[in-house]
């Protein structure tokens, strides 16, 4: 069962979803540090779990960074484009192929 559930993620502020990354983050690096101090960890799969969540919160954080803010103007643009595209467009006949005869060739 994941961590943090992407629904959760996306509704989420910018800050919330900050502070929950700074909280695995810090989570992963104790687990790391006992193993590499020698340690057994508890539920090892648990380190899995933490990459996994910081990378879902990292993507939503990037998407919504990298999210391009439309302009009424670019929406109307865009729709004009769509639906230009889904007009049917008539294509050209296709002649019918002429038979080929074969030439006896004559030496």
């Amino acid at each position: 069962m994941p961590i943090i559930r992407l629904r959760e993620i996306t509704d989420m502020d910018s800050k919330e979803r900050s502070k929950k990354l700074s909280e695995l983050r810090a989570e992963l690096s104790r687990l790391r540090t006992m193993i590499s101090a020698g340690g057994a960890v508890e539920n090892p799969a648990r380190i899995r779990e933490l990459r996994r969540a910081i990378a879902r919160i990292m993507t939503i954080e990037n998407q919504e960074r990298n999210k391009p803010a439309k302009t009424e103007k670019q929406a109307k643009e865009s729709k004009q484009v769509k639906a230009e595209k889904t007009e049917k467009v008539e294509k050209p006949s296709k002649k019918p192929a002429k038979a080929k005869t074969k030439e006896k060739k004559t030496e």
